[in-house]
Order: C-alpha cells, then sequence, then structure tokens
C-alpha cells in the first residue's frame, strides 16, 4: 500500500495553502514534503521539517514567512488545523478495495473543482494547439498517459510526436522536434518523478519549447520547468498508483486543443471519419 484514504484527504486541504504562491525551488521541495506528510508534518518541528525535506531549517522558516505567517509555529498551527479538519470521506463498513475506488471519486471530484476557472487549461489548449510538430513526454509509469492522450490528439493535430524513452536520445528528439518547428511540449510528470523526466524538461527549455506539465500535485518538481502546470491527484490507495484524474485531466487539455483551432478540428475529425468508413476500421 502507498497510502491510506486518511492521509490523502489531510493532503488535500494543505495543498491549498499553496494554490497561487509562487515558490523557489527550495519552497517547492518543502511545500511538496509537507503535503507528502501532512498528518505527521503537523506535529513536527521546524529542525524536522527541515531534515525530511533535505533543506535548512531557516529555509523552512523563510517558507512560512513566504505563506503569510509569523514564522514556522505559526504555520504549523495552521497545518494542525487543516488535518484537523479534514475528512476521511469514506463509507462505514466499506473494504480496502470500495475506499480505494472512493478516493478516486474525491480526486475527479476535486478536479471538476479546479474546472470552474477554464483560463489555465484555455491557455494550455492554445498553447498545445500552435506548436507543430507537438511533441508529447512521459517517461515510465506515464508513459501510458502520454500514449493514450497522443492517439486522440493525433486525429486532430497533424504531427503528435510521443517521447516515452529517456537518455541521450530524448535531448536529440526535442532538439529535432525544436528544429522542425516545435514551440511547446505537453509532459507528463507523475510520482517518483523520474530524474530524466525532470532532466528532458531542462532540455526542453534550452531548446526554446514552453512546457505544459500536467503533473499530481502544485508542488510537483514539474512546476520548476513548466510554464504551465496543470495538477490532478494521483491515487494512492492501492499497491500501484491510480491515473485516473490525470488521465480525465489529459482529455480536458486535448478538448481545449480542439476548442483553440476549431476549424481544423471538424476538418480532420471528418477526414478521419470517411477513411474509417472508407477502410471499413470499426465495427460500430
Amino acid at each position: 500500500m502507498n497510502g491510506s484514504g486518511t492521509a490523502a484527504a489531510s493532503a488535500e486541504p494543505v495543498l491549498d495553502l499553496f494554490r497561487g504562491v509562487r515558490l523557489t525551488p527550495t519552497q517547492r521541495r518543502i511545500a511538496h514534503c509537507l503535503v507528502q506528510h501532512a498528518a505527521a508534518a503537523a506535529y513536527l518541528s521546524a529542525a524536522e521539517v527541515a531534515e525530511l525535506a533535505g533543506v535548512s531549517q531557516p529555509s523552512v522558516t523563510r517558507f512560512a514567512v513566504a505563506l503569510g505567517h509569523d514564522g514556522y509555529p505559526a504555520l504549523r498551527r495552521r497545518l494542525r488545523e487543516l488535518v484537523g479538519a479534514s475528512p476521511v470521506g469514506t463509507a462505514d463498513g466499506d473494504n480496502e478495495l470500495q475506499r480505494a475506488v472512493r478516493a478516486e471519486a474525491g480526486n475527479l471530484e476535486r478536479l471538476a473543482g479546479q474546472l470552474a476557472d477554464t483560463g489555465r487549461i484555455a491557455e494550455a489548449g492554445a498553447l498545445l494547439a500552435a506548436s507543430r510538430p507537438l511533441p508529447v513526454v512521459g517517461l515510465r509509469a506515464a508513459a501510458p498517459l502520454a500514449a493514450y492522450f497522443a492517439y486522440f490528439a493525433a486525429k486532430v493535430h497533424p504531427d503528435v510526436r510521443v517521447l516515452d524513452d529517456g537518455g541521450s536520445l530524448l535531448t536529440d528528439r526535442l532538439e529535432q522536434a525544436a528544429s522542425a518547428g516545435a514551440s511547446a511540449l505537453l509532459a507528463f510528470v507523475l510520482p517518483r518523478y523520474p530524474r530524466e523526466t525532470l532532466d528532458a524538461l531542462r532540455a526542453a527549455r534550452a531548446a526554446g519549447l514552453t512546457v505544459v506539465a500536467i503533473t499530481d500535485s502544485p508542488v510537483s518538481p514539474a512546476g520548476e520547468y513548466a510554464e504551465v502546470t496543470l495538477a490532478a491527484a494521483v491515487g494512492t490507495d492501492l499497491v500501484f498508483d491510480l491515473h485516473t484524474a490525470p488521465m480525465t485531466l489529459a482529455m480536458v487539455v486535448l478538448e481545449a486543443i480542439c476548442d483553440a483551432a476549431p476549424a481544423e478540428t471538424q476538418r480532420r475529425l471528418e477526414a478521419f471519419e470517411s477513411s474509417a468508413a472508407r477502410r471499413q476500421l470499426f465495427l460500430g
């Protein structure tokens, strides 16, 4: 088991502390640590949080001040209030599998709430629709999400390139895409955050590409490299993570790509349907 329903519920209100706050890379590490260890962190000293996050104790104090608190003790009091108020969100008598599924439903509900503001999604859609070609990066556990997105995106975009292998060749392919005219890329960055994925985002920035990242948290390491960060929580109640919300968010982004170029989208979809009918691709 990667976590529990209680831990997941505790993390969500803690995330609200950081929404809309511009954090430095060091502060992002502290925030991510607090989210990952929400229930325990609310009772740790500044020194203990610093050790857990791998930063200095003064960095933890400055982080608390950056969030609008007088110091770390005030932030810790706020964390205790949030953790104590967080709902478990399970029904009496649920077994372990039911709790995992209900937690995923909660992740989707939170994602739906975030989509009340469509501005960032529209921005991401416009950036990605304009990129020719469109590189899509997803390594290790994120590779299936990149492939799923790209399968459908290829029906409305003329040149989608899935980059799902790491190593030095990945940088080559990013540079080739930029040379071919790419202006942006979509990256799936999910726990446990492969180092090679973050290296790829760094290389993409160096090649002049605008990075749009779908990740699990507003304080994910992807935020250090992405101009647009879109977050959808990962389920952690089973042995392996559940990616229901990130996959849903990927389809929402694809919808925004379609909305950014409606005439071309319609033309390409009609062409595909004509081709599919001629070749009798589908039974229904």
